[in-house]
Order: structure tokens, then C-alpha cells, then sequence
């Protein structure tokens, strides 16, 4: 019970706390104007074009923090509120996004490896959650126990890489944002005491990755604890 309460509880805890702190920071910071009056559409075109970057389109989406940068199709996707708002907020996420697209003008190395990972990942996703469920389950059930342990196993697999897609991107999604807080500042789109708004929304939007990786490696070492007959229930 301890092991399970370690490796599983308090990691689901961490990642709704995540989940609150980055909803209340945004919330917060989406209330406060910047003085320059810049859209989060026109903050993310100034700081590519300073790296100079001409051939990602920026489009609007729906949805709350739906914001991404896909390099593949070279858009940088913002959210309503981020596309049209000069809050601090949408400053900084569209800033941060934009930092993206800088990670694959420069060739950063990690930005690429997490690429290399992204089909993996879609793959391992649902195979992790559906076949860990079921083979939790049947691992339980004296009759499906051969069965029970392999699905286990091949869903340790997927943990696998699934955590180590998470692992690779968090580096991404730091630098992304030194980023995009070095060039608001130094382009003057914000000056230096706003950024305090937007350290603390992409400080906490940062958090949830964290919380991601951390969830997913405490299910992959109780999978790995079960497969050992090293699961107790003390």
C-alpha cells in the first residue's frame, strides 16, 4: 500500500496541483494589459521575424491554452484569447511558442530528438493505458496470469517510451520559454517589471510537464515492481 500510495497517488496529486496552478496563473495574467497593447499574434511575428523566421504561418484555434507550434506543417497554432489578447499572459505564451519555431530555425538537438519520438509516443499511448487496465486485471485472476504478465509487459514497453518522450520534453518546453523571455525584453515588446506575469504562467505551464513525466515514471516502476513479484501490499 505504501509502494502504491508513493508511486501512484502522489504523483496523480502532484499533477492536479499542476493542473491548478497553471489554470489560476494563466486566469490571473490573462487580466493583466500589457502596457505596449501587443496581441499575442503580433508578439509571436516579432520574435520570429528577429530570428528570422518568414515561413510559419500563425493561425487562430479554438479552445483554452491550445496553443502549439507544429513543425511539421510550420504553424504556430494560439487560442482565441492568446491570437487577439495583450494581456501578459498571451504575450508570453504566444512568445513561448514561438520559441518553438527558433528551436528548428537553430536545429536544437533535443527539439529533433522529441520529433524522432512523436510517432512512437502516439502509439505507445493508447496501448499503455488500454492494456495496462486489462492486464492489471487479468494478472489478478489465477486463470490469466501468463496472459495478465504479458500484457503488462508490453504495456511497460509503451510506459517506456511514453516516459521517455516526456522525459526528452522537458528540456524543449524550458527553452523554449528562456527563450521567449530573453527576446520580449530585449525587443521591448514588454519591459523588464511584466515579466514577472509572464514567468508565472509559463513557470507553472512548465509544472504540468514535470507532472506528466513524474505520473508516468511512478506507473512504469509499479508495473515493473509488479512483473518482479516485488508489489506489496504492507
Amino acid at each position: 500500500m505504501i509502494i502504491w500510495i508513493c508511486l501512484i497517488i502522489v504523483p496523480l496529486l502532484f499533477g492536479l496541483y499542476a493542473q491548478m496552478r497553471v489554470s489560476s496563473a494563466y486566469s490571473k495574467n490573462l487580466q493583466i494589459p500589457s502596457r505596449g497593447q501587443i496581441t499575442g499574434r503580433e508578439a509571436a511575428a516579432a520574435v520570429m521575424e528577429s530570428a528570422g523566421i518568414h515561413d510559419v504561418e500563425i493561425v487562430e484555434v479554438e479552445g483554452k491554452l491550445s496553443d502549439h507550434f507544429d513543425p511539421v506543417k510550420k504553424q504556430l497554432a494560439l487560442s482565441s484569447d492568446n491570437y487577439r489578447g495583450s494581456s501578459l499572459a498571451a504575450v508570453g505564451v504566444a512568445a513561448h511558442e514561438a520559441g518553438h519555431a527558433i528551436q528548428q530555425k537553430v536545429g536544437y538537438a533535443m527539439m529533433s530528438f522529441r520529433q524522432t519520438l512523436v510517432p512512437a509516443a502516439q502509439i505507445a499511448s493508447p496501448i499503455a493505458w488500454g492494456i495496462l487496465s486489462f492486464g492489471i486485471m487479468l494478472a489478478s485472476l489465477l486463470g490469466a496470469r501468463a496472459l495478465g504478465i504479458m500484457m503488462l509487459q508490453v504495456g511497460a514497453v509503451a510506459l517506456t517510451v511514453i516516459a521517455l518522450f516526456q522525459l526528452v520534453t522537458l528540456p524543449v518546453e524550458f527553452d523554449a520559454s528562456r527563450r521567449a523571455k530573453v527576446q520580449l525584453v530585449n525587443l521591448g515588446i514588454l519591459q523588464s517589471d511584466e515579466m514577472h506575469g509572464v514567468n508565472e504562467t509559463l513557470d507553472a505551464a512548465a509544472l504540468t510537464y514535470v507532472a506528466a513525466f513524474v505520473s508516468t515514471l511512478g506507473n512504469l516502476l509499479y508495473i515493473l515492481m509488479m512483473l518482479s513479484g516485488g508489489r506489496r501490499d504492507d
